[in-house]
């Protein structure tokens, strides 16, 4: 289970890597509303620009606290709670603006891997 664990957390962990620093400018199929950047999603969502870096940082840092967690097992739990928290905000906002379901999956998937990586069962 522990090899399937790290794999969820690079999985979440590089993904939201590549949103927040990559694909940050670029328009995909996943944005809030007609955004085609991360700015304009914060402001479909009317939530002001602060809050776009506010939000942006903490990911980026929860995500590489998911990666250290790999050397570092105390910093998963943490993580990964931080990580669902926000992206249960993510998943909000998509439903505040009426978006199709399809633009809330891969926060939702994402939130419970999260979840998952922090309350394992089996």
């Amino acid at each position: 289970m522990n090899n399937f664990i790290i794999a969820l957390q690079l999985i979440v962990a590089i993904s939201i890597l590549n949103v927040w620093l990559v694909q940050n400018k670029k328009a995909t199929q996943w944005r809030g509303g007609n955004a085609t950047t991360i700015v304009e999603e914060f402001k479909v969502y009317g939530l002001p620009v602060w809050m776009c870096y506010m939000v942006g940082s903490l990911k980026v840092i929860l995500a590489l606290g998911l990666i250290a967690a790999i050397w570092y097992p105390v910093l998963r739990q943490p993580a990964a709670i931080g990580l669902a928290i926000l992206l249960s905000g993510s998943v909000a906002m998509h439903f505040k603006v009426n978006d199709p379901l399809k633009k809330s999956f891969p926060a939702f998937l994402f939130l419970l891997m999260c979840l998952y990586i922090a309350f394992p069962i089996l």
